[in-house]
Order: C-alpha cells, then structure tokens, then sequence
C-alpha cells in the first residue's frame, strides 16, 4: 500500500514516515501544498495524509482540488493542531475522510489508516496497473494484456515495489530490502531476479516495460 503523507514540520514528517515504513506502507512525503498538489496529481496513492497548515497551498485548498479532480476517490487524513467544532467541519466539508487532532499517537494514526482503507475498499479488490500490465494483491494473479504471466514469489516482490513507485527509479538497495530485509545475498543475485521479472514481462510482448537505469536501479513504466 502506497501513502502519501503531507506535513511542513521536517520532524513529525520524518517520524511519520518512518514509522509508516515500519508498518509495511510504502510512503511518499511531500513538506509543502504545492510539492504534495503535484505528487497527488501525478502518482497513484492509496491514501493521503495531509496537514491543514501548509505554505504554498493550505491543506483544505489542496483537499478541495483532490476531490474536483481525476483522484477524487483517494482517501484523506487531515492533520491539524485546531480542534474547534467547526475546523473540524470545515475538514470534512473540504472532502476529508477523517481527522486527527495535534497531538497524536502513532499507533492511534496508524489504527485509523487502517480503518480508512479497509471502508474505501469495501468489497473491491487491490490491483496495481502500469501500461497493461496488472497486479491482482488479492489473488496475486499477474496479466499482461490479457496473458496470464507467473513471476514467482520473488519476482512478485520486486514487481509489487516497481509498480507501486512507477514511473519512478526504484535503487537496487531498496529493492534488495523488500526482497531480503537487512541480510541481502550477493549482487548477483539481485540482478538474476531481474533478468528473470523482465522475461515474464517483456520478452513475449512488443514493448518493454522493465528498464535498467545504469549505475542506480530499475524502473517499470511504457516509454
């Protein structure tokens, strides 16, 4: 799951996205309404949290334009330090899904992700899609324009990271982090799952979708 979490303090920022990190989330942090309007607009998230005080453009503004554009259905968290009845109404009507009032516990944050998520799936499954390539996280099923392709539980690992940050460029230490944790084989051994992701991916089809980025990573995205 991708978050994307907005917030000018660079300290409770950094604390938020470790310990989202820590839960298993892959997360995107943004300091500034702008910086964060851009990352909304451009990348597919899962949920956002985002801070109501932010320079640029304030976190009620940047909600207000979420939801009158093409990602109208992500979820929002709004963080704010106001705890009056009506800040709290003025959240909601900017198209919030929930509110949590400076101070809080990250455990606390946490438990109401998780209860956002679990109320915008509903009964709808979890997939990624990049070009015609879709990633079924409930069935773990994989298809490329239609072809049913079988990466294995490796390969699986690699493609969910490389979908959830595309078009981006994934570096190798963090993809040998999703697959191994802290004991990463040698570096081979990273390069020879790749090799094997991208002849499920591409060796059938027209267009490839796995690039290498020499010297950095990879990345998945149509050119």
């Amino acid at each position: 799951m991708r978050l994307l979490v907005i917030e000018d303090n660079r300290d409770i920022l950094a604390n938020l996205a470790d310990y989202l990190a820590l839960k298993g989330y892959t997360v995107d942090c943004a300091a500034d309404g702008l910086s964060g309007l851009h990352l909304a607009a451009t990348q597919h998230y899962d949920l956002i949290v985002l801070d109501l005080m932010l320079p640029g453009i304030d976190g009620l503004t940047l909600c207000e334009r979420l939801r009158s554009g093409e990602q109208r259905d992500v979820p929002v968290i709004m963080l704010t330090a106001r705890d009056a009845l009506e800040d709290r109404l003025q959240g909601f009507r900017s198209g919030a899904d929930d509110y949590l009032t400076k101070p809080f516990a990250l455990p606390e944050l946490a438990a109401r992700i998780d209860a956002v998520l679990k109320r915008s799936r509903g009964g709808a499954r979890r997939a990624l899609q990049v070009a015609d390539l879709r990633y079924d996280l409930d069935t773990l099923a994989v298809n490329r324009a239609g072809t049913a392709l079988h990466p294995g539980p490796i390969g699986l690992k690699l493609l969910a990271v490389l979908m959830q940050k595309s078009p981006a460029v994934v570096r190798r230490e963090v993809l040998e982090e999703a697959v191994w944790g802290d004991d990463p084989p040698d570096s081979d051994a990273l390069r020879s799952h790749i090799h094997a992701l991208r002849q499920q991916l591409d060796k059938p089809f027209a267009s490839p979708l796995l690039h290498t980025v020499h010297g950095i990573g990879y990345r998945l995205a149509a050119e």
